[in-house]
């Protein structure tokens, strides 16, 4: 029997019913030689400090870093309390009584980098020895089903993958845990503070950026506009900047109305404004949140729906190309959208059938996992509106990516009025090409600021040098320097794509995405945990930093672990792994040692916090194991003594081999050294059991 492992039920589903399964069972579906179950995503992960022996909080226990990482079966939080997933205790035995039996494993996970960890986790911690191989599908088509599984690859194949993946995990693991525990030691009595190898560098640009614009001083600066008239043509003309008024005033004194000026040179210049790239999910999320004001962690579970519905191709590519083979397949591509898709996109799609299409978005050595976002061929079935935008998204920027460049005619005419110079501009479209599918009304970049448009014109009559025109009108206008825009979600996953670094250049900033904080398929998360952190939050699209996001940030805006370009190098380095270019063993000696280096610099720090007290859940009448006159305060997920800035330095964690503690079987535990005896206790072995916890040495055992 061949058993495959997919990564949700409703995938396991899918396959089964492509490849003849169809006796359900219980947590999978069997039948025509194969058995297809299910990991409800990521099924087993890296053990917790306590699984280690670290159940209190102590500077003199960290940096915490194992000498070989364990494995567990997830936990759920329920009633702010963290516990065995009975769900996935059960699926993980299902899984295992299945592999028993197996001849093969086919991988079914997601293909990519956290798809390929989240099989080599369960395999490892079931310790199976089945040999395995790897189902690779850019769409869940019923056709690209069966010819994945006519083409399954090796496994080994993918070790880098996984070795990329792994590395990942464990380098957040250390980072996280020890750099929280640090600050939240160093801080004091300010309750749970949390940092992490991508979230902090990402919170240190939400908050200086928004420092920047609220400590931005604007600077006034000075402009003269004339208007002229040529042919029954009105149009402007605006000088440079001036930056003192006092000059502003005298020069515009040496002018008025009725005054001649002579225009000096004409310059006409065509232009190809090549169509956009194809969306990868980056780019999609940005787009998403510009026009519909989706987060990034909302439009990628939209994409991700409309990926299990079999419209789109894979939504976690990093990719904004396809290989020459995909590009054979547009125009029948074209031809479904022509029958299928909302008048506007069908049109355009009509159009591109037969003709030569624009191949800026085609090159294989671009195509990392997987290629850009595409619609299908299967025909989409009732939507909800917003899964209809997104898939719109997607064709409308296919049909884009592959029309004909904009030519556009731009005429830049610089006038000289009386030792003025000013410049008019004026640009006319000779050919819509791509731009035909495009809105109307572009969208406004938020990071561009200024006055761009002063010198635009929606008609130039026709001009030459030496030409004399009569000033109609004259103003100076008063303007004010602009600070950068608080950052949106498209302007924050522009900048973690690119670390930080402002590129314009598409193809560019493409060129960096390996280099750019997290990847396409995990930037939505990061983002997502610093509101659940309650770093951040939103003011329509903007994202602004709360006092606990800015009183951490305060902390540690010096240190290397908000480096932008530091994360960056480490993305770098994770995508050389998935290459085989850097190992294992390199990467991580380096992040141990970076571990040992950021837990000593945030150990070392007593800054309180001046803009918020984090005020505990309750302060229970616990006397403090370490101290003749501490008590003890109860967060939500940790216990610690009231008298930090008195040399204490006690911790626990609330979660204590499974089982979440109240305040009466804490003060059992701290003052009797003993739990009454408390249900579903986790053993060393990962047993559950009925027993009491013990408190010895400042160390938690079972009873």
């Amino acid at each position: 029997m061949k058993v495959v492992i997919a990564e949700k039920p409703s995938v396991a589903r899918d396959l089964a019913r492509v490849m003849g399964a169809k006796n359900v069972k219980d947590g999978y579906i069997e039948g025509n030689g194969y058995a297809f179950t299910y990991a409800f995503g990521h099924l087993v992960q890296l053990c917790t400090p306590q699984a280690y022996g670290y159940t209190t909080w102590s500077a003199s226990n960290l940096p915490i870093i194992p000498e070989k990482f364990g494995l567990e079966v997830k936990k759920v939080r329920k009633d702010g309390k963290l516990m065995d997933d009975s769900g996935a205790l059960k699926q993980i035995n299902i899984i295992k009584s299945l592999l028993d039996k197996a001849e093969e494993i086919i991988v079914a996970t997601d293909a990519g980098r956290e798809g390929e960890l989240i099989f080599r986790n369960i395999y490892y911690y079931l310790g199976s020895k089945v040999p395995f191989k790897r189902l690779w599908i850019s769409s869940q088509t019923d056709k690209a089903i069966r010819e994945g599984f006519a083409n399954l690859k090796e496994g080994t194949e993918y070790d880098s993958l996984y070795q990329s993946a792994r590395s990942r995990a464990e380098a957040d693991w250390l980072i996280g845990i020890n750099a929280t525990q640090a600050i939240t030691l160093a801080a004091g009595n300010r309750g749970l503070l949390s940092l992490g190898r991508v979230q902090t560098p990402t919170l240190a640009m939400i908050c200086s950026r928004y420092l920047e614009n609220k400590n931005f001083k604007p600077e006034p600066f000075y402009k003269i506009q004339a208007g002229f008239e040529k042919d029954n043509i009105a149009f402007k003309a605006t000088s440079d900047k001036i930056d003192k008024k006092q000059v502003a005033e005298e020069t515009i004194a040496n002018l008025a109305v009725g005054m001649k000026a002579k225009v000096v040179k004409v310059e006409a210049k065509e232009t190809k404004e090549q169509p956009p790239l194809l969306f990868d999910l980056t780019s999609l999320q940005q787009d998403a949140n510009k026009k519909y004001g989706y987060s990034a962690d909302q439009t990628l579970g939209i994409a991700q729906n409309l990926y299990e519905k079999k419209v789109i191709t894979y939504p976690r590519t990093g990719s904004r190309y396809i290989g020459e083979d995909v590009y054979e397949q547009m125009e029948s591509l074209f031809q479904h959208l022509a029958a299928t898709a909302e008048e506007s996109i069908a049109t355009i799609a009509k159009n591109l059938i037969g003709k030569k299409l624009n191949k800026r978005s085609v090159d294989d050595k671009k195509v990392t996992d997987h290629h850009a976002l595409l619609v299908t061929d299967e025909k989409p079935g009732p939507m909800t509106q917003e899964q209809r935008n997104i898939y719109n998204m997607i064709a409308k920027r296919m049909v884009e990516s592959f029309s004909d460049v904009c030519l556009k005619d731009i005429t830049t005419v610089t006038i000289d009025a009386e030792g003025v110079g000013l410049i008019a501009k004026g640009t006319v479209i000779k050919q819509y090409g791509w731009r035909l599918s495009a809105d109307q009304v572009e969208m406004p970049d938020e990071d561009k600021g200024g006055d761009e448009q002063d010198n635009e014109n929606a008609q130039l009559p026709k001009l030459s040098a030496e030409d004399l025109l009569e000033i109609l009108t004259l103003d100076l206008s008063e303007r004010f320097t602009k600070p950068k825009p608080i950052h949106t979600e498209a302007s924050l996953l522009k900048a973690m794509e690119t670390s930080g670094k402002e590129i314009e250049d598409e193809e560019l900033r493409q060129a960096m995405k390996d280099c750019g904080l997290g990847t396409p398929a995990t930037r939505a998360f990061i983002i997502e945990t610093l509101f659940q952190r309650e770093y951040i939050k939103r003011d329509k699209k903007k994202l602004i930093p709360t006092e606990k996001g800015l009183a951490v940030y305060n902390l540690v805006k010096d240190r290397s672990i908000a480096k932008v370009t530091l994360t960056g190098k480490w993305e770098q380095k994770l995508e050389e792994i998935r290459a085989n270019k850097v190992s294992y063993d390199v990467f991580m000696k380096h992040i141990k040692d970076y571990t040992v280096k950021i837990t000593n610099e945030l150990l070392q720090l007593r800054i309180s916090f001046a803009q918020q007290e984090i005020k505990p859940l309750q302060k229970g009448k616990i006397k403090c194991p370490k101290c003749p006159n501490g008590q003890i305060q109860l967060y939500e997920k940790i216990a610690q003594c009231d008298h930090y800035a008195r040399g204490c330095d006690f911790k626990i964690w609330r979660t204590l081999n499974g089982v979440y503690l109240d305040e009466k079987e804490m003060k059992n535990l701290l003052e009797k050294g003993k739990t009454s005896e408390l249900k579903g206790v986790k053993t060393k072995d990962g047993q559950l059991v009925d027993a009491p916890l013990i408190f010895e040495n400042f160390k938690v055992n079972v009873g």
